[in-house]
């Protein structure tokens, strides 16, 4: 078995939902006493932010529950993800979609991040929205990233 479990999240542009997705994660992964067990990155489908640390209103809202995004930076998916990461866990159906041609049927397949407690659901985007759209990222991506621990604590032990 390899040394660690390797998970990229995925959302458009790496600003918003899947820096959120990521520094939940991180924290979750110390709660469960998994963060030497477990290695997180983010990135995103398009290229518009690159190199650009996570929008300001993802990072105050982070900030508020705990969360520092300040160190992230984006970056785009590459076709290697696939095959360096074990989990591939994607924001949405549109952003699932866009990573198909990349993937072409190679490596891990990507997942819906919220799949775990319900399938096809999907974490809204929150950018164009107020700050509730962020508390709602927040909620929804905490409960699905518990969920993930749990998993990941049975199938690493």
């Amino acid at each position: 078995m390899q040394d660690k479990l390797r998970v990229l999240m995925v959302c458009m542009g790496n600003i918003c939902r899947s820096p959120t997705m990521e520094g939940v994660l991180r924290a979750r992964l110390a709660a469960y006493g998994l963060q030497d067990r477990v290695e997180v990155d983010s990135a995103g489908t398009h290229d518009y932010h690159i190199g650009r640390a996570p929008d300001p209103r993802t990072q105050a809202a982070a900030a508020r529950r705990g969360y520092d995004l300040s160190a992230q930076r984006a970056r785009q998916v590459t076709a290697r993800d696939f095959s360096d990461f074990d989990f591939v866990l994607v924001a949405d159906q549109d952003n699932l979609a866009n990573l198909a041609p990349l993937r072409a049927g190679r490596g891990v397949e990507p997942l819906l991040l919220l799949s775990i407690l319900e399938p096809g659901a999907e974490v809204p985007d929150p950018y164009y929205g107020g700050p509730q759209g962020f508390e709602t990222v927040l909620d929804l991506v905490e409960e699905a990233c518990d969920a993930w621990c749990r998993h990941w604590q049975q199938s690493l032990r």
